[in-house]
């Protein structure tokens, strides 16, 4: 494993590699926590209002583990978490909550620059659901990728050991000729049993600086 911040001994675009494997939130996004914070005070709540209920309540929780594997749609996710929130107004709460959240444009730009550079590219993420807001849609990543593994589609979710054998199907590659990256570091030991080279997402300055070592690309090479 990798972390952002530090150096790789296999450097300057081992030709080993042939796959990168992108998580979305957080890796493909900018931080979101701030986004989420100025969401909530805009609605009256207090800033911690959408972590706290996500992560920190057993019913917030649950209904976020359903959402992401498929078992609830957004929509009913959406009245439901209004509700925990104390929010009259539940229509496309996960689209208003994300309305401010930007793409990262240097990892953006490095995925663009390795897929230009014929890896095989790979999104690997826990959905928060697809309709009425389509996330990866929303910030324009979806076609940067030869394949798509998401949680809600597939029906199990990381740090489930299958759904990395599943991308590896679908990539058509062999674990080792892959690099998979994401910001929760309990999302990788998977990854690592397998063979996978990981890297954790701590800033996106990091990572696209280890990737660009790791790749033999340059993400400004790619930028729109």
């Amino acid at each position: 494993m990798h972390d952002g911040a530090d150096r790789s001994q296999r450097l300057h675009g081992d030709p080993a590699f042939k796959g990168l494997i992108l998580d979305f939130a957080g890796v493909l996004t900018e931080d979101v926590r701030a986004v989420h914070r100025t969401w909530c005070v805009r609605e009256g709540l207090d800033p911690e209002a959408w972590r706290r209920t996500l992560n920190s309540t057993e019913e917030g929780r649950r209904l976020y583990t359903e959402l992401e594997v498929g078992r609830l749609p957004q929509a009913e996710w959406n009245a439901a978490t209004a509700a925990l929130l104390g929010l009259e107004d539940g229509v496309d709460l996960m689209g208003r909550a994300w309305g401010g959240v930007r793409a990262a444009g240097h990892m953006v730009a490095l995925a663009r620059a390795a897929r230009a550079a014929g890896y095989r590219m790979g999104l690997l993420s826990n959905s928060f659901g697809l309709d009425p807001f389509n996330p990866y849609q929303a910030l324009g990543v979806w076609d940067l990728f030869d394949v798509h593994v998401i949680s809600e589609l597939e029906g199990l979710a990381k740090p489930d050991p299958a759904i990395y054998d599943l991308v590896l199907e679908r990539m058509g590659l062999p674990p080792a000729d892959c690099i998979f990256v994401d910001d929760h570091a309990l999302n990788l030991p998977p990854a690592e049993a397998l063979g996978i080279t990981t890297v954790h997402a701590v800033s996106e300055a990091s990572t696209v600086k280890l990737l660009e070592g790791l790749l033999g690309v340059q993400a400004t090479s790619a930028a729109c």
